[in-house]
């Protein structure tokens, strides 16, 4: 994969398809290739270039060391968007790659055309604030789950009832999560990326045209959450979709890639 020198460090990224470009964001602890199994396809026979990318922290794009902050890395997707010149570019974010674009829409509505928000927050409840501090006790303690746990404890808060209660469906995911690693738990310097405080008074000021899209029974970023981020973002629309957790693109990838061509086609 080529590499952008922006902010200071290194990101890998990959393009792919004709048409106008459209740059993918991904969440907290994944690699940008995730996009790859089903949303750029759908992007390519849409019509779209597609520019997927390794934030900051997950190899083989640098990993310094400390805490990163959003900051760092909505200036880090800024650079790349400067780097590639395809700004103003049409955005599509999941989980803190959707915080990453709603700050980079904020900030920088020149680099951004129109942004989807898939499974964002403007905030972090009591819930949410509880499992981010104990996910980094659980880090800095040096604790090593056992594989097994982590894959069901994983399967357990990214996916839905759904597929938990298909005996073959979970099998499936519980036997990638163990293989590769758990999902959603961040390298250690994005553990603190999603500490923001409120943002909905400062969405207000955002002029781009915005999508938010929730997941009916993602426990991560739940679908009150991703309203408060619709309705502080003016005029943008919210798309909830029935039976899918946090990882929604994944479980119910024909229906996440209709609301993102559909609203991308519009604006």
């Amino acid at each position: 994969m080529p590499f952008v020198t922006t902010n200071g460090i290194q990101l890998s990224y990959q393009r792919a398809g004709s048409g106008d470009p459209v740059l993918l964001i991904m969440g907290s602890g994944a690699a940008g290739h995730v996009w790859t199994m089903h949303q750029t396809p759908a992007l390519h026979a849409a019509g779209y270039e597609t520019i997927v990318f390794d934030n900051r922290g997950i190899a083989p794009s640098s990993a310094p060391p400390g805490d990163y902050t959003l900051a760092d890395l909505v200036a880090d997707t800024q650079g790349l968007i400067k780097a590639l010149g395809i700004g103003p570019c049409r955005v599509v974010g999941t989980s803190m790659g959707a915080m990453i674009a709603q700050e980079l829409a904020l900030e920088s509505p020149e680099l951004v055309r129109s942004a989807v928000l898939i499974a964002t927050r403007s905030r972090s409840d009591a819930a949410r604030r509880a499992l981010s501090r104990a996910d980094r006790e659980l880090r800095e303690s040096g604790v090593e789950l056992p594989a097994k746990y982590e894959a069901m404890r994983t399967v357990l808060e990214m996916l839905s009832p759904s597929t938990l209660n298909d005996d073959e469906t979970a099998s499936s995911w519980l036997e990638v999560f163990e293989l590769t690693g758990a999902v959603g738990r961040g390298s250690k310097g994005q553990l603190g990326v999603d500490t923001i405080g409120d943002r909905r008074a400062a969405l207000r000021r955002v002029a781009v045209p915005c999508r938010a899209i929730a997941f009916a029974d993602d426990l991560v970023c739940p679908p009150h959450l991703v309203a408060e981020v619709a309705d502080a973002i003016p005029d943008c629309d919210l798309v909830e979709i029935p039976g899918c957790g946090h990882l929604g693109n994944l479980e119910r990838p024909d229906a996440v890639n209709s609301a993102i061509i559909e609203f991308l086609d519009k604006n």
